[in-house]
């Protein structure tokens, strides 16, 4: 299916379908990955497992309140290990950078596409215990690390890759073990997504740091885009 722009950079609701989950209604993907992930499901539930959405599809202006709500200090930015960064001694450009690491930018996050899943089994989390989506939760000793070694050796066989661990392009985004893609349909979003369509995106929004993103559009996708 091809993308428009809008649906390309979260605009636009109209590539999707609802993804039914008993723990919210509010996932959606689009319809050949929702079937998919419906049999990806079963699968797991025969292997012992609740598989489930953490997230799905992401609209251009929510991806812009984490974006402005990190590079203005309202919400945490962390390292590497889960500690919090104190952004305020950064110039923009290196604030983005920080950022970057772990949060895609206001209409280039891959959740726009409608083929893009973080997913957890809330059978497996302990009681009282919020899910955090750091990677500790999905390695070993982790409260996912079975699952997530289930999903490694099965994804394939239901045309799913983990984007952010098994990409073979060199990027610095940090690792996530929880974030699968619908392969069919993400490489043909990925093909026809550019800077130019998220500049044009970008008009008239309030996006914190654009003169320094825009700078350096090309560099953020050559160093940060998978």
């Amino acid at each position: 299916m091809k993308l428009t722009p809008e649906q390309l950079t979260g605009r636009s609701r109209t590539h999707l379908l609802p993804l039914p989950c008993p723990y919210s209604s509010n996932h959606f993907l689009q319809a050949q990955a929702v079937r998919a992930f419906q049999a990806l499901q079963q699968s797991a539930v025969k292997n012992g497992f609740n598989l489930q959405p953490a997230s799905s599809f992401r609209d251009f202006w929510r991806q812009q309140l984490i974006w402005n709500g990190k590079f203005n200090g309202e919400r945490k930015v962390h390292d590497d290990h889960g500690t919090a960064v104190n952004l305020t001694a950064l110039s923009s450009w290196e604030k983005c950078q920080v950022i970057l690491r772990w949060s895609a930018l206001p209409g280039a996050s891959r959740h726009h596409w409608g083929t893009e899943i973080d997913f957890w089994d809330p059978d497996r989390i302990p009681e009282n215990q919020s899910l955090q989506l750091e990677p500790w939760e999905y390695e070993q000793g982790g409260y996912f690390f079975e699952l997530s070694q289930w999903l490694a050796d099965n994804l394939a066989k239901f045309d799913f890759s983990l984007p952010f661990i098994q990409s073979a392009k060199k990027i610095e985004v940090g690792r996530e073990p929880w974030h699968i893609s619908y392969l069919p349909l993400a490489e043909l979003a990925e093909k026809q997504f550019s800077p130019d369509i998220l500049l044009n995106a970008w008009k008239n929004e309030d996006i914190a740091g654009k003169t320094s993103l825009i700078e350096h559009l090309d560099e953020i996708f050559q160093r940060y885009f998978v």
